[in-house]
């Protein structure tokens, strides 16, 4: 397995382009299933989570295109459409659970496996199967795999969820999308991703109104048309590059970055003693004085503070000015690079859902190994403020998420570089 190397060099200065964002990306790219037209997706990261949801497609009949070095996606669902979504690809990935809706909607059943992605607690899939169901579907798990039908259809109607998912919001919207009548979602996730489908399936032809509040109203429509659409920037892959001049010090500019994507990170970087700053390209973000201060971090669906950048945050908070204290709500086992930073010098207590960070003058490099997506980054952050060399292994979670991450944080001044495996 691949592994980064990572020597902690001081501050770093220089502007770092933000990609589209993966977890909107693949949510759009199911969204082809509901049409016979072509779907082109501009701005997509070229990710390896990208690559298994075009696999997938492509398993079910559609046929997916790559141009501009990966930067456009175009699909098309125009043939003969296979329902199961098989749990060979499946497995891989948390987000090809967003077939099911699609499925369901365009062709009355479907058979899906049942998910995998990163061992971050578990991600019930119980939330999607009410969604579906209050709209007419008939769901039962057997042998791994979710059997789905429909009786003459998805038909519209009200659902209030127990919990703001994502994924079963988008799966939500797109099988209501081809309802027939009027669909009430309530206790919605509110996620820029959530507005980025909704856009785009407007774009389609769907008529949705009240994405980005807890409440949307989709009225079914007969059939929805190809477009073109371009995916939203990557709110988390903004938010992790904020966090290299604030962990290092040094000025970085994030092109194509937006501060309404995650006002609530914001804040906490504030309260830190971060300058922030949006402008006409991109958000700026220095460190110019001294130490980061101590600050309390509570994760929450959007608009609060996003789980994604839980570990992130607690990479910066090890060398904080006093002890923050973490709380993560929206994941159970979310915690697991805390004793991997515990090998560079941090010093952090985890209780349950807390983790106590009381900050040290200097993290030291270690030999460390990523656990998960979010991890991975948190690990090579850390190791940019470290003194010596940190080597982290198993960052074949890293390229889920981020592209290019070595060029990107090379062309701000980091020493980092990639290790092939023999």
């Amino acid at each position: 397995m691949d592994s980064i190397i990572v020597r902690g060099n001081g501050p770093l200065k220089g502007q770092i382009p933000i990609a589209g964002a993966k977890n909107a990306c693949l949510a759009l790219m199911p969204a082809t299933l509901l049409s016979d037209e072509p779907l082109t997706l501009t701005n997509a990261p070229r990710l390896s989570d990208i690559r298994t949801m075009s696999e997938l497609l492509a398993s079910l009949g559609a046929e997916i295109s790559t141009l501009q070095e990966g930067k456009v996606l175009a699909a098309s669902c125009h043939g003969e459409i296979n329902p199961v979504a098989d749990y060979d690809i499946v497995r891989k990935m948390r987000a090809s659970n967003l077939v099911l809706g699609p499925l369901l909607a365009r062709l009355g059943h479907a058979v899906v496996s049942l998910p995998g992605g990163c061992a971050i607690g578990a991600r019930p899939m119980d939330i999607h199967v009410d969604a579906l169901t209050a709209l007419g579907a008939e769901i039962e798990l057997k042998e791994g795999y979710l059997h789905a039908k429909t009786r003459g259809g998805l038909k519209g109607a009200t659902h209030e969820m127990r919990f703001a998912s994502v994924g079963a919001t988008e799966n939500f919207l797109m099988a209501a999308s081809l309802a027939k009548g009027t669909s009430v979602l309530k206790n919605a996730a509110r996620e820029p991703e959530i507005v980025d489908l909704a856009t785009c399936l407007r774009a389609m032809g769907a008529q949705i109104e009240g994405d980005g509040t807890s409440e949307i109203v989709i009225e079914g429509v007969d059939r929805l048309h190809g477009a073109t659409h371009p995916v939203v920037a990557d709110r988390i892959e903004l938010g992790t590059y904020m966090l290299v001049p604030a962990i290092c010090g040094g000025e970085v500019e994030c092109l194509g970055g937006r501060v309404d994507l995650i006002e609530s990170f914001c804040e906490r970087l504030d309260a830190a003693g971060i300058s922030v700053e949006q402008t006409k390209d991109g958000v700026k973000v220095s460190r110019k004085n001294g130490r980061v201060r101590a600050v309390d971090v509570v994760t929450e669906p959007f608009p609060g503070f996003p789980t994604d950048l839980q570990a992130q945050m607690m990479a910066l908070l090890c060398t904080a000015e006093g002890t923050s204290v973490l709380e993560e709500k929206i994941f159970e086992n979310r915690f697991m690079h805390a004793p991997e930073l515990l090998r560079m010098g941090a010093n952090i207590e985890v209780h349950g859902g807390h983790a106590t960070v009381h900050g040290v003058e200097k993290l030291k490099g270690a030999r460390v190994m990523a656990t998960d997506l979010r991890a991975s980054v948190s690990l090579i952050l850390a190791g940019l403020a470290a003194e010596g060399e940190t080597v982290v292994s198993r960052v074949y979670h890293l390229d889920r998420g981020y592209e290019r991450v070595e060029d990107k944080l090379s062309a701000v001044g980091a020493q980092i570089e990639r290790v092939k495996a023999d």
